[in-house]
């Protein structure tokens, strides 16, 4: 069962950002960008109290995704994609991405916090940041 509401076009849409943002991390990369959407589009706390929809989650400015804001959105989402979107859908998560609302990729190492959120991990080349419990309850 889905986590968030979403139809086919919603689909297609998370697997182009997870491609955009993720491809060369391989698929577990693009899941946990995946979870990361989900998650925002699931809670109603920070950034993403408006964030109700894949839509907006994708297009949200500011705060959003560098692929939609710097050019490098343009693939179409191959059902490879499609596949990995469905099942951040459904739920299953990924550490260090399970609770994680931003991801970004520093020149070196992850700081201990980006914008007072917590390191939660690092995957490849991305660090991946969640709130504390008692700002956000919803994203975990």
């Amino acid at each position: 069962m889905a986590v968030i509401q979403t139809n086919d076009s919603d689909v297609a849409l998370l697997a182009r950002l997870m491609r955009a943002e993720a491809e060369g991390e391989g698929e577990l990369g693009m899941l946990m960008v995946g979870n990361v959407g989900v998650n925002r589009v699931k809670v109603t706390c920070l950034d993403f109290k408006n964030i109700n929809s894949i839509t907006n989650m994708v297009y949200q400015n500011p705060g959003g995704f560098e692929a939609t804001q710097k050019g490098y959105f343009y693939q179409r989402a191959r059902e490879k994609e499609k596949r990995l979107a469905r099942k951040t859908i459904k739920g299953i998560r990924y550490h260090p991405a399970s609770n994680a609302l931003w991801f970004f990729k520093p020149s070196g190492t992850c700081p201990a916090q980006w914008y007072d959120q917590w390191n939660a991990g690092r995957f490849k080349a991305h660090c991946f940041y969640q709130p504390t419990e008692s700002e956000c309850s919803e994203v975990y």
